[in-house]
């Protein structure tokens, strides 16, 4: 029976030895989790006070982009101008705004993240009905040059373009390109808008609507044929003779029929200076500007540029005064 008794005593002593050893154990595991939390805790407080941060940013952001929007405004058919291409809004990016500006300190000024809003409505969408001028609102003005003479005075206009750096659309005669091939491809060296102006410079409203369609037809096959021009998107009419016919004949061919705002009257002779003074008067927003190869365009073209710069109007081609985009381009800046 004594052997069982100190049996008992020694097992009692091993427990209670155990136990202790577990408690203690069990305690530093506990102290150390503890200590891991209350790290984490201490780690992620930045974070949590950023998240919270990041969260007033976005509100802020969000609160602020009425004050930089302008909504788009709509392609129109004018009573005066007929079709009148629209003109892009621009709106905040809040997430780019966001990501901008995220690491930013607390409070820093918004540093705006635009992008361009297309109106619901173009010019596409009016169908067929001739253009005279651009948006109002787009501080652009085309200068376009209609070609079927006037040889001796394309390469000093083209030399004053160039030092200008101001791209044109010239309007080719397809009878003229047929016999002056080379002269063309310096103007498409150049970096110039090439289109239509007819074949033979015919009265286009004189003409039924099969001739009309072969004038247009067959200009459009030379530029292609001969420049490599596949995306033409105009005519002019020559001497900006039309008819209702000649816009859809026009518009068969994927083709806009394109008059002007402001003619220079160039082929008259007038003084330079009475061709720039014009511009002065009256060149605006959106103006399609109508000139030809000749002594008077020739001598009053730079000031012409100049005169344009001097309201605010950058000079360019047709296609880029009618496209919606806004002038200047809303960019993506961080």
């Amino acid at each position: 029976m004594a052997w069982k008794k100190l049996a008992a005593a020694a097992l009692c002593a091993a427990v209670v030895w155990g136990l202790a050893v577990s408690v203690k154990a069990m305690a530093e595991y506990v102290r150390a989790v503890r200590g891991q939390d209350a790290a984490g805790v201490r780690a992620d407080l930045p974070r949590a006070a950023a998240g919270a941060g990041e969260d007033a940013l976005l509100e802020r952001i969000r609160a602020a982009a009425p004050n930089y929007a302008e909504p788009p405004v709509d392609a129109v058919v004018d009573r005066v101008w007929h079709a009148i291409p629209g003109y892009n809004g621009v709106e905040l990016d809040v997430e780019r705004t966001y990501e901008a500006m995220r690491l930013l300190p607390e409070g820093a000024p918004i540093r705006p993240v635009l992008r361009e809003v297309e109106p619901r409505i173009g010019l596409d969408d009016l169908g067929p009905h001739p253009i005279y001028r651009g948006n109002p609102k787009k501080r652009m003005a085309a200068i376009m040059i209609n070609v079927a003479w006037g040889n001796e005075h394309l390469p000093p206009m083209l030399g004053t373009l160039k030092e200008k750096n101001v791209r044109a659309t010239f309007f080719f005669d397809g009878s003229w390109l047929e016999k002056n091939e080379a002269l063309a491809r310096l103007v498409a060296e150049g970096g110039h808008e090439l289109s239509n102006h007819a074949y033979s410079h015919p009265d286009m409203a004189k003409l039924g609507s099969s001739e009309q369609y072969r004038q247009i037809a067959r200009t459009e096959a030379l530029l292609k044929e001969k420049l490599g021009v596949t995306d033409n998107k105009w005519f002019a009419p020559p001497s900006g003779s039309y008819n209702a016919t000649t816009v859809r004949t026009a518009a068969r061919l994927g083709l806009k029929t394109v008059l002007w705002t402001v003619d220079t009257v160039d082929w008259r002779s007038p003084p330079p200076e009475r061709i720039v003074a014009k511009i002065r008067r009256d060149a605006g927003p959106g103006s399609l500007i109508l000139m030809h190869p000749t002594e008077s365009a020739k001598a009053a073209l730079a000031d012409l540029i100049d005169a344009l710069r001097s309201k605010g109007l950058e000079p360019g081609t047709v296609s880029e005064t009618l496209s919606t985009d806004r002038v200047p381009p809303v960019e993506a800046s961080r």
